[in-house]
């Protein structure tokens, strides 16, 4: 028999929620005219996609009409950064962000750096967050836009955006965070989060991959950064996708209706795993402060343990994502679980626990056995 699969990396991607697979099927089969036509098929599509685009915006607490759909997190984050630092060039050259965001921000940053805009990257403090009075600090009399994402993809932690809000409203200076984490975790409401631009990456709830949304608050200055005809209110051109827009609605929708009941469960199997790991007595530093980090999200460093080694050797058997990189014997470890480990002797054994929806404590206590296993054999491959 098969031993089963178990997925605990749902910060990397979901599964696609039956339901919303239920709703993308007729556009994938009977609907399938183009949505700026004006025949019934087109009207069909049409249709689907602003009921779309009236769930998402429900879910975060937006107007219909301030919805860009997009092809994912990273062209939301290009189109945020790029748009409004292209929008507002002649009144400054400044953005704030953080060196613990997703490349998907810090590429485009760098890259404007070569255009001649002046970037600031603000590091997070040993809890993993971003503290806003550095923050307030760094700003200039030509900061225009202020990046800071909602929550980390690797520790979980949830920054203060509500805070930096304030500050950015304060200074009259565009706000942007990518909210690729947090949605369908905990409350993304955009008038309590104070922010003028939010990304969405459907497949980090249970949407399919390929599609996202940018909200852009009425009377944020941003241009389209590509061309063509005027689909999205002129802001992102191509034909769009209706099945995967509809499949983005859907959760959306599931998301917005389920929330407290799939925040309550993902915080359960998040303390249960690290309550079974504490049992197992296994050598563990948890990384970051879980009281201001996702609910689902659990980053733990073991000592002499070789994460990516275990998990190259479990990879068809368990999902898990490392938090370290190996060159040439020298571990790598990113921006935030530097700022956040206690002993860097256990930086080597640093793992990535994310789990969902579907997670159960069987799947925990089976993945933890596999675990446990590797940890305790001795074997080369593990043991440092």
């Amino acid at each position: 028999m098969d031993t089963p699969f178990i997925y605990l990396d749902y910060n990397a991607s979901t599964p696609i929620d039956s339901r919303v697979t239920g709703a993308m099927i007729p556009y994938l089969t009977n609907h399938y005219g183009n949505p700026s036509s004006i025949h019934l098929q087109g009207k069909r599509a049409k249709e689907a996609i602003e009921t779309a685009r009236r769930q998402l915006a429900d879910l975060l607490g937006a107007s219909p009409g301030e919805i860009i759909f997009t092809s994912g997190g990273t062209e939301s984050n290009n189109l945020a950064i790029m748009g409004t630092a292209m929008a507002q060039k002649d009144k400054g050259n400044h953005i704030i962000t953080s060196d613990i965001e997703h490349p998907a921000v810090l590429e485009v940053c760098k890259y404007l750096e070569k255009q001649g805009f002046d970037i600031t990257y603000l590091k997070a403090n040993q809890k993993g967050i971003v503290d806003p009075k550095d923050l307030e600090r760094a700003i200039t009399p030509r900061t225009i836009l202020i990046t800071i994402m909602h929550a980390n993809n690797e520790i979980g932690s949830v920054q203060p955006i509500p805070e930096i809000g304030e500050i950015a409203e304060r200074y009259a200076i565009c706000l942007h965070t990518d909210a690729a984490q947090s949605i369908g975790k905990i409350r993304t409401q955009v008038n309590d989060l104070k922010v003028d631009l939010l990304s969405v990456a459907g497949h980090k709830f249970y949407a399919p991959k390929g599609v996202g949304a940018l909200y852009v608050k009425k009377g944020t200055p941003i241009v389209r950064t590509t061309f063509g005809a005027g689909h999205e209110f002129n802001l992102r051109p191509g034909t769009e996708n209706t099945l995967l827009i509809v499949g983005l609605g859907k959760a959306a929708e599931i998301a917005h209706l389920e929330l407290e009941r799939d925040n309550a469960h993902l915080r359960e199997m998040r303390d249960y795993l690290l309550q079974r790991i504490k049992a197992l007595k296994m050598d563990g530093l948890v990384n970051g402060d879980l009281s201001l980090c996702l609910p689902n999200t659990l980053n733990i460093s073991f000592k002499d343990i070789d994460a990516n080694a275990v998990i190259h050797a479990l990879r068809d058997t368990v999902a898990l994502s490392a938090g370290s990189a190996c060159h040439s014997g020298k571990v790598t470890l990113s921006n935030v679980v530097k700022a956040t480990l206690k002993d860097y002797g256990y930086a080597k054994g640093t793992f990535r626990f994310s789990v969902g929806r579907n997670t159960t404590k069987k799947d925990i206590d089976s993945a933890l056995a596999h675990l446990f296993k590797s940890f305790g054999n001795g074997d080369v491959l593990y043991i440092i």
